[in-house]
């Protein structure tokens, strides 16, 4: 038995109450140089398929400030890259560590490998999704305006993409109100939009999306997968750069926010994403601390399930 994070559902609301106030108190010790070692002895593997760079640092510093240790598994490195099974994979792995951190393509890949390993998994990215971030975005949020319910976040861009997807699912769990800026053909799918009926907006019109803002939202407009579309979403995304006059557009004390990587002058003017509005490298940070927060919440709920399987079988006779 154990408990995997996949995307957003997979903690209740309370659950992610309860992880933004423990990433509060581990932000202070680490502020206030207190050692924290709630993961002494436990081991981390992170399966990378698709490059990293915040992902890679976050994850292993996190498990290494909290006392474990991080094992670093590329696919090109691994007999995956050979033909070898993922489920057979996932088994060995779940024998050898303690919880695992996969960033890959498609979700089904995530799915597949969870079902076999026995270890709780985080979601590091997938097409689909990139819940790891949103929860660090969120819990930014909270950091500056002390709630993220009934704030409003713009999303300007390609909000089809697995960032969109995710805060288009986070809507109604974090109780926010979303508008999505897109044009025709880069707006998230049906079935995802409704997962956050009464929560979500669709305009075209970038400026109509960030009035009334409390955040605004961007990513890069060519994701890993897509670079053979780089000329067409250029051309069709160019009048949704997030600059000065957007921002303008926004409350005066709205922040904006980019997971990173940026391209200056493509998705977002250079002034924005370095101005005094950018929330950008807390962001970054607070990746660090949410993750700790979550690979405690994880391994530690699931070691407790484990010592109640044998009383739970017992009872079901």
């Amino acid at each position: 038995m154990k408990r995997d994070f996949l995307n957003l559902f997979d903690l209740s609301s309370d659950e992610h109450k309860a992880l933004f106030h423990r990433a509060r108190a581990l932000k202070d010790a680490r502020r206030q140089r207190r050692v924290v070692t709630t993961m002494a002895g436990r081991t981390l593997v992170m399966i990378f398929e698709k490059a990293s760079t915040r992902t890679r640092l976050s994850f292993e510093a996190a498990i290494t400030q909290l006392g474990g240790s991080a094992i670093d598994l590329s696919a090109v490195n691994s007999q995956t890259a050979r033909g070898e099974p993922l489920a057979d994979t996932a088994r060995v792995t779940g024998r050898y560590c303690d919880v695992v951190m996969m960033r890959t393509f498609g979700d089904e890949r995530l799915a597949e490998f969870a079902r076999h390993c026995e270890v709780p998994v985080i979601n590091g990215l997938t097409d689909g999704g990139h819940p790891v971030q949103i929860l660090t975005d969120l819990f930014t949020i909270e950091e500056r305006f002390g709630a993220v319910a009934g704030r409003t976040l713009a999303f300007i861009g390609d909000t089809a993409s697995n960032m969109g997807r995710s805060f288009t699912e986070g809507a109604k769990l974090f109780g926010y109100q979303l508008v999505l800026a897109s044009p025709k053909g880069y707006h998230p799918a049906d079935d995802v939009l409704a997962l956050s009926p009464g929560h979500v907006r669709l305009v075209s019109d970038p400026r109509e999306a960030v009035r009334q803002a409390d955040v605004v939202i961007t990513d890069v407009w060519t994701s890993m997968g897509q670079e053979a579309e780089s000329k067409q979403r250029l051309s069709d995304l160019a009048s949704y750069q997030v600059d000065r006059a957007l921002m303008a557009q926004a409350k005066p004390e709205a922040i904006f926010l980019h997971c990173l990587p940026a391209h200056r002058g493509e998705e977002v003017e250079a002034e924005v994403i370095d101005g005094p509005r950018s929330a950008v490298w807390d962001e970054a940070e607070n990746r660090l601390h949410v993750q700790k927060a979550l690979i405690e919440t994880l391994v530690l709920a699931s070691e407790r399930l484990r010592e109640m399987e044998p009383a739970l079988k017992a009872a079901r006779g």
